[in-house]
């Protein structure tokens, strides 16, 4: 397995496509059934086949991901040949970007002395799909983009 299992609750979501893997392999929902009764050691390679199906499709599309803290941001851009960062560091204990009233703050404070600003830029290892998961593993989440955008605008790239 290159990734990870989906979880329950992701599978779940997937239903219809895994029952399309399935068809694919011509196994019937009848012999699906079987197949987790007696050989519950080849449901599992399947399980993890069709996560990886759906891994690799999604970490193709992926354009951007956020991870963000208590008190920083790292907003990457994934680029065809590099990983873009802006990372963003708030310098005040006070204040918990994960919480509304922090993030409010930050937004009337974000070109005060308390925050500092870093981009860098990396080439992707022989597989940027595994980078960019490793980045998900490590929390960064999926996003459309819209506060890398902002940020790339606002700050000297």
């Amino acid at each position: 397995m290159k990734y990870r299992r989906l979880t329950r609750e992701q599978l779940e979501e997937l239903h219809e496509e895994f029952i399309n893997f399935l068809a694919t392999q011509s196994i019937t929902a009848e012999e699906w059934a079987d197949i987790k009764a007696r050989k519950p050691e080849v449901a599992e390679q399947e399980l993890d086949v069709f996560s990886d199906l759906i891994w690799e499709g999604v970490l193709g599309r992926v354009a951007y991901l956020e991870h963000l803290g208590t008190h920083h941001m790292n907003l990457f851009y994934l680029t065809e040949k590099e990983m873009k960062l802006i990372s963003v560091k708030v310098n005040n204990p006070e204040v918990d970007l994960g919480t509304p009233e922090g993030f409010g703050w930050f937004k009337k404070n974000w070109q005060s002395d308390f925050v500092e600003y870093l981009t860098a830029a990396k080439a992707y290892s022989d597989d940027p799909n595994q980078d960019k998961f490793e980045l998900i593993e490590k929390g960064a989440v999926i996003t459309r983009g819209d506060l890398y955008r902002w940020f790339e605008e606002v700050i000297d790239t």
